[in-house]
């Protein structure tokens, strides 16, 4: 099991077109800060349906899009 898995069921539960995530958003679904790692865990998140279609390090926001 991923350590991003919780924020994954969460974007597929919810199962909205497009999601815009802040980072304290995030944090709050993964009870974690997120890091550099998620830029590897974000590939995981094909199996659920969803990609990364944004990350504004300035807004501190990231941009998920159904597939």
């Amino acid at each position: 099991m991923s350590k991003y898995e919780p924020l994954w069921k969460y974007l597929k539960e919810n199962n909205k077109g497009t999601y815009k995530l802040s980072y304290e958003e995030i944090n709050n679904i993964l009870k974690f800060d997120i890091d550099h790692s998620f830029l590897t865990y974000k590939r995981e998140l094909k199996e659920y349906g969803y990609e990364v279609e944004k990350i504004s390090i300035k807004e501190k926001t990231v941009v998920f899009h159904k597939i």
